[in-house]
């Protein structure tokens, strides 16, 4: 078949032809935005769970559904090294200038004005990117240097222009436990007073396994403040779902065989149904898709993700963090126990401490529950397996 014609999308936060086993946090999405519309409270949402799992698909539709209400939708990836304060500035500037366009109410004027002095490199008092004179316009100063209270302030501002519409602000934080321990603290704090003060916003962040308990960490009623949803692998008919949805589109199916191959290699991961979904597309001269088509393309597939998905992680580490990696390999994707790790290496606890950390930190591991640890990238046993096997 042509690969003009293949309906899959292989990548990293690329939408899929079909959104499948998502539909809880997607409603809760929407019964957030109708609450704050209403005038009513809302409690911020984190998505998260494993490399390839879907969180940045799901907050790019939890944005796109914003969009759709007419929100102001600020949506960015953190990254280590950069500020919060610098992430969303850069980021509310391009929306705000939508806004402008759409009426200058002396709320949203504020809102603009406030704006302006939350960034990290204002310019002339009164200039704005907008082509609107701000300068006899007061708003309230956002940069004072407390970031807590300067996002207060933006918020506070931008939730007053809002209101004229009905409409509100969305926050959507993608890879958040790579902010700051500061800067998620100033946006707990940020969600609790807005909680309180009913102002209008709605938040959504996505992170890896290890974010909940970095959020406890900077603030202790975090894990009170919000609604944590794990996000976990499709099951086996969402998974079929997945696969069956986008070739339907284009008269093509599959026969049993196939489809519960792919099912069952994918674990039901919707990166990996991607993947597989999409050799199996290029592999099959007509429909149905068939076994055979499935066994050619599980190959290329394999390659595909052992060049991408997972060397671009491997080829990252040093050889003595690959060497700790290997030692949880022998658990295959499994929980692995510090003590065993620290025999297979034959050394002692204390002395993999850093090691230990600083994978960790790379975000390729996480520790479920003391003394235990686990990969972050499903199938990362597996893989570094078929390197040992070579």
């Amino acid at each position: 078949m042509q690969r003009i014609d293949n309906p899959f999308s292989p990548g990293a936060g690329r939408k899929p032809a079909a959104l499948v086993g998502r539909d809880v946090q997607i409603e809760i999405w929407e019964s957030n935005l109708h609450r704050i519309e209403n005038g009513l409270d809302f409690r911020p949402m984190v998505l998260y769970g494993l490399r390839g799992i879907g969180k940045t698909v799901l907050l790019s539709h939890l944005g796109e559904i914003s969009t759709a209400h007419e929100w102001i939708v600020a949506r960015f990836e953190a990254n280590t090294g950069i500020s919060l304060r610098e992430l969303l500035s850069k980021e509310l500037e391009n929306r705000l200038a939508d806004v402008a366009k759409n009426g200058v109410s002396s709320k949203v004027l504020n809102a603009l004005k406030t704006a302006l002095s939350f960034r990290t490199d204002v310019g002339l008092p009164g200039v704005f990117t907008f082509g609107i004179d701000l300068s006899s316009v007061s708003g309230s100063n956002a940069n004072t240097g407390d970031l807590s209270g300067d996002l207060y302030r933006l918020i506070t501002d931008l939730s007053a222009a809002t209101e004229e519409t009905e409409t509100g602000v969305a926050l959507l934080i993608d890879e958040a436990q790579d902010l700051s321990a500061d800067d998620l603290s100033a946006l707990s704090e940020l969600v609790h007073r807005a909680t309180q003060d009913n102002l209008r916003l709605s938040v959504a962040l996505a992170g890896l396994p290890t974010l909940p308990g970095i959020l406890s960490k900077s603030k202790s009623y975090a894990e009170r403040l919000y609604e944590y949803k794990e996000l976990q692998p499709l099951s086996p008919s969402e998974a079929a779902d997945a696969l069956t949805t986008p070739v339907a589109k284009t008269g093509v199916t599959w026969d049993d065989a196939a489809l519960s191959k792919i099912v069952e290699i994918s674990h039901g991961y919707p990166y990996f149904l991607q993947e597989y979904g999409s050799a199996c597309w290029l592999a099959a001269e007509k429909s149905p898709i068939t076994i055979h088509d499935t066994k050619l393309a599980i190959n290329s597939a394999t390659a595909a993700l052992d060049e991408g998905f997972f060397r671009s992680r491997w080829d990252k580490i040093s050889e003595s963090q690959r060497d700790y990696l290997r030692a949880m390999a022998v658990d295959n994707d499994g929980v692995s126990l510090s003590k065993d790790i620290a025999m297979r290496l034959d050394s002692e606890l204390t002395a993999l401490s850093p090691r230990r950390a600083e994978l960790i930190r790379k975000g390729l591991i996480y520790a479920p529950r003391t003394g235990e640890l686990a990969f972050t990238v499903p199938l990362m046993g597996a893989y570094i397996q078929r390197q040992v096997e070579e």
